[in-house]
């Protein structure tokens, strides 16, 4: 097993359809194919967690529910670590693919809650 050299620029790739079992795209002229590993899911996610150290940032994906009239719920089922570089691209297309959600659908209205100073990111 060699080591694998990251690339020097970090790459979202922007796809429009699915990703299937294997596709191969091209950017600047560099072909790159996209698989999925054997243990590869798809999951739901309501509430995300972000953590930030000066080395990266942690992304932990889970449900939150309440369960009562005065308590929250959330269950973590993945934990994603990001360098800074690649947290500012993601942050990059995912504000591309905002704009044009809300171009085609309409604006995206959060609960005030969400907004609460010094609770978590959802």
């Amino acid at each position: 097993m060699g080591v694998q050299v990251p690339p020097s620029a970090p790459t979202f790739l922007q796809l429009k359809e699915p990703m299937s079992q294997s596709k191969q795209h091209t950017i600047d002229a560099t072909r790159i194919e996209l698989s999925q590993t054997a243990d590869y899911r798809d999951g739901y996610s309501n509430s995300v967690q972000v953590r930030m150290s000066v080395w990266d940032f942690h992304l932990v994906f889970g449900t939150m529910a309440q369960e009562a009239a005065d308590q929250m719920h959330f269950r973590a089922f993945q934990g994603i670590y990001l360098s800074p570089q690649q947290a500012k691209a993601l942050h990059h297309v995912l504000s591309q693919n905002l704009a044009q959600y809300e171009q085609d659908f309409g604006a995206i209205a959060l609960e005030p809650r969400v907004l609460a100073p010094g609770g978590p990111v959802h």
